[in-house]
């Protein structure tokens, strides 16, 4: 089985370089028409609450049946949200998460230990989920931290959180082996795919 795990297009709030969370911040225009079908056509795609996830997979797999889990939904940075960090620079409560490495709980959010027990557990179950019912993909559209959160605990190369961190529109392809997943609960990185026209960034 491949796993396949990509973050949501382009938003406003992305090219601001705000925080966003469970913020439900739609695609922007441009992140919308820059996204480009896959070559893959799955039946079933699953993605978080937040409509930006749904609309990335409804351009890059049109025709599947998006299934939406909550647990999927982005890191809560709650009092941070819709802000940058041009705009928090003074924030005592931002400068001490910020010194901290981001591992704090985000005020009234959060913290990223429990944003990453939350989302692994969740990647869990639907990857044994899919395994047994020997599906040939399991298809994943989520947000940055999702993907930071699942790959830094379940791929193989090992790397940081926060040297996951994929492209709007982008994200990785793994592979599923049985022995692997039971022996140390790893998967094998296969390859990194980005579905987005021109090659912008966010």
């Amino acid at each position: 089985m491949k796993v396949w795990l990509l973050r949501h297009g382009r938003t406003a709030y992305n090219a601001e370089h705000r925080y966003q969370g469970r913020t439900d911040v739609p695609l922007s225009p441009e992140g919308a028409a820059e996204l480009e079908r896959a070559e893959i056509a799955p039946p079933v795609v699953y993605v978080s609450p937040l409509c930006r996830t749904g609309q990335t997979a409804s351009r890059i797999f049109p025709g599947a049946k998006q299934v939406v889990v909550k647990d999927l939904a982005e890191m809560d940075f709650s009092a941070f949200e819709g802000r940058n960090y041009v705009e928090m620079e003074h924030d005592p409560d931002y400068r001490v998460w910020v010194d901290g490495g981001c591992e704090g709980r985000c005020p009234g959010g959060e913290s990223r230990t429990e944003f990453c027990d939350r989302v692994c557990r969740v990647f869990s179950a639907l990857a044994e989920d899919a395994a047994a019912r020997k599906a040939l993909h399991l298809v994943i559209v989520a947000h940055s931290g999702v993907q930071m959160a699942v790959m830094e605990r379940f791929a193989l190369p090992e790397r940081g959180y926060f040297d996951w961190n994929a492209p709007c529109g982008g994200g990785y392809v793994l592979d599923w082996e049985e022995n692997l997943w039971q022996s140390g609960r790893k998967l094998r990185l296969l390859r990194e795919v980005r579905y987005t026209k021109g090659g912008s960034t966010c």
